[in-house]
């Protein structure tokens, strides 16, 4: 599975730390455009595509998608 999280969506709410099994999303000490503190994965190779943090996001902040295999 892949993650990706749309950074300018979110709002900082933190639901998606408090949710996910690895401890691998965290605020980023960054601003969005809007002002606000937003999600990141800081190693998105231990993440392992539950997606926890995608069924509580009120703001539609990650999208889980499953990645192409590669044949051969």
């Amino acid at each position: 599975m892949k993650v990706t999280v749309d950074y300018e969506r979110c709002k900082g709410c933190g639901l998606c730390i408090d949710v996910c099994p690895k401890k691998i999303i965290y605020l980023n000490q960054d601003f969005n455009s809007k002002g606000y503190y937003y999600a990141t994965i800081s190693n998105i190779e231990e993440c392992i595509g539950c997606g926890r943090c995608y069924q509580i996001c009120p703001d539609l902040v990650f999208e889980v998608k499953e990645e192409a295999k590669i044949n051969g």
